[in-house]
């Protein structure tokens, strides 16, 4: 039913490659790296980094860092908003009704356990510790959803109960982990009148393309409008929407690489999901499921830009970062995880999926401590490059270890496998 490994190796094997070469590339020659990171594509222009060059006059430039963090991520959270609107909105959307429940207060456990242990450490290392990396905070409450999922199947096996809360719980995550990009982590000053742009483009797609093509329709079984508008304008509607809405997250301040989210719900999807990794996925052919489709290759292409662009660390710049992303992503996320999901299981009485025990919210809790991908960006994003950047990424790279954790503690709690 489930094409895990395909998944995996179209969206993980040239992350992981763009990674392992980052590494080795920076560990071997430094310079060299960083200035290919940082190439300038086109100097003075529309997108980019902003420039200061000391006379008062900013300008943007365009590097490659930018262009794959800043542009082409787009697509990457455009996805992962995807998913997260077909949970919320469909009615058999797996974040909707009671099902739901006890994933959801997991989740926000296997946030807040994180910060907590990553600030309260912090603290306790010394003022001068917590104010270099207090920024951080947010880099050890993502979860890699690929990767977690895959390891999850084999801790559980396919057929476990656990399974499906895992990947509830990795959804909600990364609903709550776009909520804190767009919120916490302004790529500028803010110029919020620039959403207007990014609202009106997604208002006016929507009604233009979506809403009245289909009241149009309204009593003609053929749909004849809607169809015209499907067949000859296909996506591009919604691609030059996002264009404008991606623009308007640039001059206002926030992270461009969340551009794409207002313009996701305009598109039009079906009226159900079978869920993320499903085979069934495939036959679906509304517009929304076919654009997914499509990015499906460009996708896996900028993971791998992305992996060598961000994982170039060289290994001695392990520091207090890097124990604090670990300590808030191994300790935290399972501690977090498993306490809310008690409460919410049995002193709320929400209960659990009927074959999964509480003790398994523990295993869940490691699984769902690999960062990986998410927790790289957020890194990014958190830090100014540097030395604190530096090592809050090897802490995001090392939280891979969670898959061998988890694979440990499972035996240790004698997790029963269960197959398809």
């Amino acid at each position: 039913m489930y094409r895990v490994w395909n998944f995996i190796a179209s969206y993980s094997l040239f992350l992981i490659g763009g990674a392992v070469l980052a590494l080795a590339w920076a560990n071997v020659n430094a310079e060299s790296y960083h200035h290919f990171v940082d190439f300038v594509l086109i100097d003075n222009f529309f997108i980019g980094h902003l420039h200061d060059d000391g006379h008062g006059h900013v300008t943007r430039v365009l590097t490659l860092h930018y262009l794959v963090n800043d542009v082409l991520m787009a697509f990457f959270f455009g996805i992962a908003a995807k998913e997260v609107w077909e949970a919320v909105i469909l009615e058999n959307g797996s974040l909707r009704g009671k099902k739901a429940a006890t994933p959801l207060f997991a989740t926000l456990g296997g946030m807040l356990g994180p910060i907590t242990v990553y600030l309260g450490l912090a603290m306790v290392m010394g003022s001068e510790t917590y104010n270099a990396v207090a920024n951080g905070w947010a880099i050890p409450t993502a979860t890699d959803i690929a990767f977690s999922y895959l390891v999850g199947r084999m801790v559980f096996g396919a057929g476990h109960p656990a399974v499906r809360f895992l990947l509830l719980l990795a959804i909600a995550d990364d609903a709550g982990g776009l909520l804190i990009l767009a919120i916490f982590y302004p790529s500028g000053a803010l110029a919020p009148e620039w959403l207007l742009l990014s609202l009106g483009a997604a208002i006016s797609v929507f009604v233009v393309f979506n809403w009245l093509p289909r009241r149009l329709d309204r009593g003609d079984q053929l749909r004849t409008r809607s169809t015209w508008v499907r067949k000859h304008l296909s996506f591009w509607p919604y691609l030059i929407a996002g264009c404008l809405s991606w623009y308007g997250f640039q001059e206002s301040g926030l992270h461009p690489a969340l551009g794409l989210l207002p313009i996701v719900p305009t598109i039009p999807h079906a009226d159900r999901a079978f869920g993320l990794f499903a085979d069934a996925e495939r036959h679906l052919h509304d517009l929304l499921n076919e654009i997914e489709h499509a990015l499906k290759i460009p996708v896996e292409l900028i993971l791998g830009l992305f992996g060598l662009l961000n994982a170039g660390v060289v290994m001695s710049s392990m520091d207090s970062a890097t124990w604090l992303v670990l300590a808030g992503l191994l300790i935290g996320k399972p501690v977090g995880i498993f306490l809310f999901g008690w409460v919410a299981a049995r002193p709320l009485g929400l209960g659990i999926p009927e074959g999964m025990r509480i003790i398994d919210l523990v295993v869940i809790g490691c699984v769902a401590a690999i960062g990986f991908t998410v927790a790289l960006f957020v890194a990014s994003v958190a830090f100014d490059a540097g030395p604190v950047q530096d090592a809050a990424k090897m802490g995001a790279l090392f939280s891979f270890f969670g898959a061998a954790i988890s694979i440990a503690v499972g035996k240790l709690l004698r997790v029963q496998k269960k197959p398809v």
